[in-house]
């Protein structure tokens, strides 16, 4: 460094998302910005809430479940549940984004989709691969130690939860050039198809018991959902009054099929229950999305003024550039504690989840989980803004992104569904599991993952 020159200090976290929200055009709707923070934020919240860990009187560790324990705490699912919010504004953006691409080939621009569908894919499973390696790492660590498999499965299960999410939002997303002409040709009638369709895949399910098609509902009621996010962009929900009616009939639909109707209250799995909301979805769940969709379109006029403070747009700019990485560490964070409680002789384990002394003591867990969260986005959180390259700039043929996709999607998915970690085999590790995504990536034209990885560590 020559004499006299002086070196600027980083700016910190709060300043640089200060200058952002400084940046953002006048135009931008910064409610959609806060609906994907606080989602995020109540799945966190939930996910720290319902995960109830405890030693019981043998002294072994059992994964207990608060909705299964507590069954009036199912209710609070229904505010828990937002993921369908997520997809409304993914709908939203998508379609912001999604319509200046087109603009875009209109100029005669070429690769509109692939550069499009690229960078979303790279937004979305950049923030992946990290964690995904370190569990496998983990995995094959804890079995060579010798620890018990099912602990091991137990935990990276728990850990890696996140997931599924990326691979069904990943193939919505995929499909927003034919579901944003949809919704340009038909309008509204785009979005009953659909749930007429989830509606069909129902009735054919616990009426008739056909074994897997409601896994149709994985596509049929989030891309439901995400249509009514091209809804709210075209300006389809006109006043507040419709979107109150909107909010109100689906609310009544929602409790038909609940209170009164063959589906569970609680729209996320519970432990040994016959049937879920979630998993696949049902049309309660896409039920709760409508309803959701009309409160949370109802609130934007308050919403959007609200966000006229500085200090609460600079929080939800400076959440949204942290928005993956505390999604998909948050269960990590909570890992670690739950390992770390239980290694110093099970100290805060022993309560009974429920009872009065388990509430009193969340905001103690909480304050742990947090404080073990912090670092993880201090490392992992500059992966959402570093894009793998493109090879060579070249425009990937269809079907290697088809191929690609699936590769990525299918991985992410079994990695939810049937764990990383192996009961059998010397690694304890679903090898192919793992490289699916990686390979995904080398389809879709990513630049080789190992030298990035390099890069960023150095």
């Amino acid at each position: 460094m020559a004499q006299g020159d002086v070196k600027k200090p980083k700016a910190g976290m709060w300043a640089k998302a200060s200058e952002m929200a400084a940046m953002a055009p006048p135009e931008r709707n910064r409610w959609v910005d806060f609906l994907r923070a606080l989602s995020i934020l109540a799945v966190v919240i939930g996910h720290w809430l319902v995960a109830a860990p405890y030693i019981d009187s043998d002294g072994a560790v059992q994964g207990g479940h608060l909705l299964g324990i507590l069954p009036w705490s199912q209710w609070l699912t229904w505010g828990f549940q937002v993921m369908p919010i997520f997809f409304l504004v993914g709908g939203y953006s998508n379609g912001v984004s999604w319509s200046a691409q087109l603009r875009k080939a209109e100029t005669g621009q070429t690769g509109v989709y692939r550069d499009w569908f690229a960078s979303r894919v790279q937004r979305l499973i950049t923030p992946v691969f990290p964690v995904l390696l370190l569990w496998a790492v983990l995995a094959f660590a804890m079995t060579l130690a010798g620890m018990d498999r099912g602990n091991v499965r137990m935990a990276t299960e728990l850990a890696l939860i996140p997931v599924w999410f990326l691979a069904v939002y990943l193939l919505v997303t995929a499909l927003t050039p034919l579901t944003y002409k949809a919704w340009q040709k038909i309008g509204f009638r785009s979005c009953f198809l659909l749930v007429s369709a989830a509606i069909l895949i129902d009735v054919l399910t616990l009426q008739y018991q056909i074994p897997y098609i409601n896994f149709l509902n994985f596509l049929f009621v989030w891309v439901g959902i995400h249509q009514l996010g091209y809804a709210w962009l075209s300006g389809a929900f006109r006043t507040t009054a419709h979107r109150l009616f909107w909010f109100a009939a689906s609310s009544i639909v929602l409790v038909f099929l609940t209170v009164l109707g063959p589906y569970p209250i609680a729209m996320i799995g519970v432990p040994g229950a016959q049937m879920t909301n979630s998993m696949p979805p049902t049309i309660a769940l896409l039920a709760l999305g409508m309803t959701q969709t009309g409160l949370v379109l109802a609130l934007e006029p308050l919403g959007r003024k609200m966000l006229d403070n500085a200090a609460l747009w600079t929080a939800t700019v400076l959440m949204n550039g942290m928005i993956m990485t505390v999604y998909l560490w948050h269960l990590t964070a909570f890992v670690l504690v739950m390992v770390l409680a239980w290694v110093m002789g099970g100290i805060g384990l022993d309560l009974f989840p429920g009872t009065a002394a388990w509430w009193w003591s969340r905001p103690v867990w909480f304050a742990l989980y947090i404080a073990a969260l912090l670092p993880m986005i201090a490392i992992f959180a500059r992966h959402e803004r570093v894009f793998l390259p493109i090879r060579g700039g070249r425009t990937v043929p269809k079907l290697r992104v088809v191929f690609g996709v699936l590769a990525i999607c299918i991985g992410l998915a079994m990695t939810a569904a049937i764990s990383i970690a192996s009961p059998q085999g010397l690694t304890g590790v679903r090898i192919w599991v793992v490289a699916l995504p990686f390979i995904g990536a080398g389809l879709l034209g990513f630049g080789p993952v190992y030298k990035w990885f390099a890069k960023e560590a150095g």
